[in-house]
């Protein structure tokens, strides 16, 4: 299994896990998504992902709906510790120090983010998470051939195809015909809709070439997160810090969580996790991955 996971998602850009969490678990998230959802929606939770806006940083006007939920583990947020808890989680750890090839305590916290329901049909452009859409072939070319700095994983609490990558892009640049297609472009050559059931795990490359589209009929929790490693400041700094988090990281308690996973363990690793994000980031001047868009 470890071994498979490497070596898919460096074929493929992405790997799915199939139903790493019991049913249980499965619930015990769907009612705590649920909960903060309906905060996000109502205007009680300001950090939220909102329509039609694509990328950092958001705003609170929910006017035009939303499309995700920020900081799912800040400490004013109704579920925090259950949210970390799914975070550290074992089955998590183990994933992300066997793709990363590292040790727990290389680890770095970053982002855990839940994606939801939009209120309308709503699209991203097709991009690499971190290359923006303008740098030239072989600058492209050249970032993609750095190592991997972190794990960046989608976990379906429902039914979820929203995610769509051209599989093995993320080792090469783009095309003339993808640098030349609409950024919405509906049938990418080589596209495929990665499908998900409830309590699969998929793990993918950031900078594969992706978007997502999401339906307003359909129901959507997805958590999305992400680990790095120690050694990747400041290049990775720039991706996670856009987000906020450097704002309320402080004030974690992570020594609740043994609540939810009897795990001592889990809670230490998470408080020398935190340490490294908080390292990684101090003293850095910080520029935004991708363009805003207005």
């Amino acid at each position: 299994m470890s071994s498979k996971l490497r070596d898919s998602l460096a074929r493929d850009g992405f790997v799915r896990i199939p139903s790493a969490i019991g049913a249980d678990q499965l619930e015990a998230l769907r009612a705590a998504c649920q909960c903060v959802a309906r905060l996000a929606r109502t205007g009680d939770w300001p950090h939220v992902r909102t329509l039609p806006k694509q990328f950092p940083p958001w705003n609170a006007d929910i006017s035009e709906g939303i499309w995700g939920v920020q900081h799912l583990m800040h400490p004013d947020l109704p579920y925090h510790d259950t949210f970390a808890a799914s975070y550290f989680a074992p089955y998590i750890i183990t994933a992300v120090t066997d793709i990363l090839q590292c040790s727990p305590d290389d680890l770095v916290l970053e982002l855990y983010n839940l994606l939801i329901r939009p209120d309308a049909d709503f699209a991203l452009r097709w991009h690499r998470d971190d290359i923006g859409p303008d740098v030239s072939a072989q600058d492209e070319l050249e970032r993609l051939q750095e190592p991997m700095l972190h794990a960046q994983w989608n976990l379906a609490l429902y039914p979820d195809q929203s995610l769509v990558v051209v599989p093995g892009s993320h080792m090469r640049s783009r095309t003339e015909e993808e640098r030349c297609a609409d950024p919405f472009e509906d049938n990418m050559p080589g596209q495929m809709i990665v499908t998900m059931e409830p309590g699969d795990i998929i793990f993918y490359n950031n900078n594969i070439l992706h978007r997502g589209v999401y339906s307003s009929q359909a129901e959507r929790m997805t958590l999305h997160g992400s680990m790095g490693i120690v050694g990747a400041d400041p290049a990775r700094a720039r991706n996670v810090l856009q987000h906020g988090i450097g704002a309320w990281v402080g004030r974690c308690d992570f020594s609740k969580m043994q609540d939810h996973t009897n795990d001592q363990d889990s809670s230490a690793l998470a408080d020398d996790m935190r340490s490294r994000l908080v390292a990684m980031g101090s003293g850095q001047v910080l520029s935004f991955s991708q363009p805003f868009d207005e």
